[in-house]
């Protein structure tokens, strides 16, 4: 008979008795009972004594760790709770699609890591992911993908993103908009570039038409702002960049090159370098007071895209082939010189390059790419060397047809998670969270009647535009935290405003 069957365990009408003997005062367990239970019998006593003095130790030493066991501020029971909660709609016993394209994003972590529950302002039941409003909250349309589907949640939860509805609408174009943006420092100036080569500044505020820019007579690939907003430079597949006053609305220089050009940016300190990615796999640096090339670097494929770091010293890039390349530049000379590259895992065309200078995650300055295959990918990257690039998160969307960007959400990111918003083909537009192993989409906006091309916050990240393959751009009002304000009445901006604010003008 083996030794385990000697041991006394107690009837189940004793069940009761055994719970009010093991609970103390404060309902914890009593280290006598703990020690004698499951004694086995005739056994030796020393054996006996020696096992009773290391269970009534243990169990005191386990009740005083539950006392004083803290973790952000918070006691053992709260933590239990937590870890102990349903997760991203569990209970709801949604179908899980664990292996579509969409849920494949992993957070790699860090070296210095920081786990995820550090982050959470209190214990809860709840996911910390803030229900979606009831204007928000429609299912998929049938357009939409397994990819991008916005799975349930519970009615607790609140969405990451909340909007209260569409604060303008500029409707005027009848061609694709390619890229829109906000300008610098401003929360009202807003710009997009169409495909029919025109070029659109207009009021936020006022939902109205500034200027009408035109003189490309092919796709605006990209335009930026200068630094103090008075003016615009835009590049066009028309082979020509083109720098634009504002104010005046009117064409200052016309720099001709001889292949497309795709991409175009300011230098951040120094407004009077102009670099220009194009498909000669060349990106040039021009003067902009005098139009002059000062200095090119030469690449392995068409530059697709590009940004500066806010210090101007470096320019990040990524080409047709999904490479990703780290370029410095002297903010005096202009010199620019190839310092990292790095390979993607497909061969499709980088759409979105964007710097941020700070991640609460990565825990210093990152970058967004977005390829034409539906690669998300973030990166860490070391400005002491050069700006070599780490990746720290990945996330397979479905492919696009069209060059969709994406773009940070800095605000919250810096609160709860790493934040990114996308266009899509099915006409939505979708928040992702990366720091989520699955389920990474927590809230879409509807609207669109055409795929989403391109998105853009404002300064103030309370107002998302974004464009659409059929000319028009919605312009988003985000909630405000402290009160819930109703949806705006749309304003639309329409060929007759043109002409009213022309009028206004002369």
């Amino acid at each position: 008979m083996s030794h385990s069957a000697n041991v006394l365990l107690p009837e189940d009408g004793d069940q009761k008795s055994v719970r009010d003997k093991s609970a103390g005062v404060d309902g914890d367990l009593d280290p006598d009972f703990f020690s004698c239970l499951l004694q086995p019998p005739n056994s030796d006593l020393n054996y006996l004594g020696i096992r009773r003095l290391l269970l009534h130790r243990k169990a005191e030493a386990g009740i005083c760790r539950r006392k004083e066991w803290r973790c952000n501020g918070k006691g053992y029971v709260a933590y239990r709770n937590y870890i102990s909660r349903s997760r991203d709609g569990d209970s709801l016993h949604t179908p899980s699609l664990t292996s579509t394209p969409g849920q494949s994003g992993l957070w790699m972590p860090s070296r210095s890591p920081v786990p995820q529950f550090l982050h959470a302002d209190k214990w809860s039941m709840n996911g910390g992911v803030p229900s979606t409003s009831k204007s928000l909250s429609r299912s998929p349309s049938l357009g939409s993908i397994a990819s991008d589907i916005e799975y349930p949640r519970k009615k607790s939860e609140l969405p990451a993103y909340s909007f209260v509805g569409v604060h303008c609408i500029f409707d005027q174009c009848k061609a694709m908009v390619t890229v829109v943006k906000f300008a610098h420092m401003s929360s009202d100036l807003l710009a997009f570039g169409a495909s029919d080569g025109s070029l659109t500044v207009c009021s936020v505020s006022t939902a109205s038409i500034l200027k009408q820019l035109t003189g490309h007579i092919k796709d605006v690939t990209d335009f930026d702002f200068s630094s103090n907003n008075q003016y615009i430079a835009s590049a066009s597949a028309d082979k020509t960049v083109r720098v634009w006053d504002i104010s005046k609305g009117i064409c200052m220089r016309v720099i001709y090159g001889v292949s497309s050009q795709l991409c175009i940016r300011f230098h951040p300190v120094n407004n009077n370098f102009l670099s220009v990615g194009n498909s000669r796999r060349e990106i040039l640096v021009y003067n902009f007071s005098t139009g002059r090339t000062i200095s090119k670097s030469s690449f392995d494929s068409e530059v697709t895209s590009m940004d500066h770091d806010h210090t101007g010293q470096l320019i990040f890039c990524g080409d047709s082939q999904g490479c990703v390349y780290t370029v410095s530049m002297n903010s005096h000379t202009g010199v620019i010189s190839r310092a990292h590259r790095r390979r993607g895992g497909t061969k499709s065309p980088v759409t979105t390059v964007q710097f941020r200078t700070f991640s609460l995650l990565a825990h210093g300055p990152v970058l967004l790419t977005f390829c034409r295959d539906g690669s998300l990918c973030f990166f860490s990257v070391s400005l002491e060397v050069q700006g070599y690039l780490t990746l720290r998160c990945s996330l397979k969307l479905a492919p696009r047809l069209y060059s969709i960007h994406a773009s940070f959400c800095p605000l919250l990111s810096l609160e709860k998670g790493e934040f990114i918003v996308a266009g899509s083909e099915d006409a939505n537009v979708y928040f992702y969270d990366l720091t989520r192993p699955k389920h990474t989409c927590v809230n879409k906006l509807q609207g669109h009647s055409y795929s989403v091309i391109g998105v853009a916050w404002n300064h103030g990240e309370n107002m998302l535009a974004s464009s659409d393959f059929g000319g028009t751009v919605i312009v988003w009002k985000r909630e405000d935290n402290k009160t819930r304000a109703n949806p705006a009445p749309r304003n639309h901006a329409r060929k007759s405003d043109i002409g009213h604010n022309a009028a206004a003008t002369a």
